[in-house]
């Protein structure tokens, strides 16, 4: 059996939708378009990774840090605590290098900045986002061996990417090379948005692995799966 980073949360099935945790050691790429629903998903994934004793660094594009511990207190996923003890390393990309500022040299940085990877997670939201202007060529196999390289290692690190964002030539290898891979699938419905998780890959585990979970956020609740969703 596959050693796992639990996630579990008493109050959703989301673990055991998802082979009950990640398997340590590999790639996860979770893709949709933009307000899709990725962030709320990293969001409830890196909750329930340090409520099971896991260790995450979590870079983000969007949210500050005051903005990132307000967004996870609103959907009752308190972090401050783990920010004090070190188990969780929040970095927010955007308000640092700022709008105008080129991206180019991100990649570089990435793979130099040795203390994003003292933890047992790395969660980059949105990595298309922060490496658009710099992944071209064998810049994205280039960095596949650099993330393989980490895995070996037995860190996990958990990509969000925007379809729209990266040429599919350079997103393919991205999608090959994950052993998790899933898309987000948002659609109207009767006048509301409804959310799936459609799982294509879920490599190195042996438990059972939903193949679509429907899903919401509701506010002071966090993530639900959503039956209703799925036919």
């Amino acid at each position: 059996m596959a050693e796992l980073y639990e996630f579990e949360l008493d109050r959703d099935g989301l673990h055991r939708s998802l082979g009950e945790g990640f398997p340590k050691g590999m790639i996860a790429l979770v893709m949709g378009e933009y307000g899709g629903g990725k962030s709320a998903i990293m969001q409830r994934l890196c909750y329930g990774f340090l409520k099971n004793g896991v260790t995450v660094t979590y870079v983000s594009t969007e949210l500050t840090t005051k903005g990132f511990i307000d967004q996870m207190k609103s959907l009752e996923y308190p972090v401050v605590n783990h920010l004090l003890t070190g188990n969780l390393l929040f970095i927010p990309v955007y308000p640092l290098i700022g709008q105008a500022v080129p991206r180019d040299e991100f990649l570089n940085k990435l793979m130099e900045a040795k203390q994003l990877y003292d933890r047992d997670i790395l969660i980059i939201d949105t990595f298309s986002s922060l490496t658009k202007k710099d992944l071209k060529g064998s810049r994205s196999l280039q960095v596949l061996a650099f993330f393989k390289k980490l895995t070996a290692l037995n860190k996990t690190i958990l990509l969000t990417m925007d379809q729209d964002e990266i040429p599919e030539h350079i997103l393919s290898p991205f999608q090959s090379d994950s052993e998790i891979y899933i898309t987000i699938k948002k659609a109207i419905f009767e006048g509301a948005t409804t959310r799936t998780l459609l799982v294509h890959r879920f490599g190195k585990t042996t438990e059972p692995v939903t193949d679509a979970i429907g899903f919401r956020i509701e506010p002071k609740i966090g993530f639900i799966i959503d039956i209703t969703t799925v036919a």
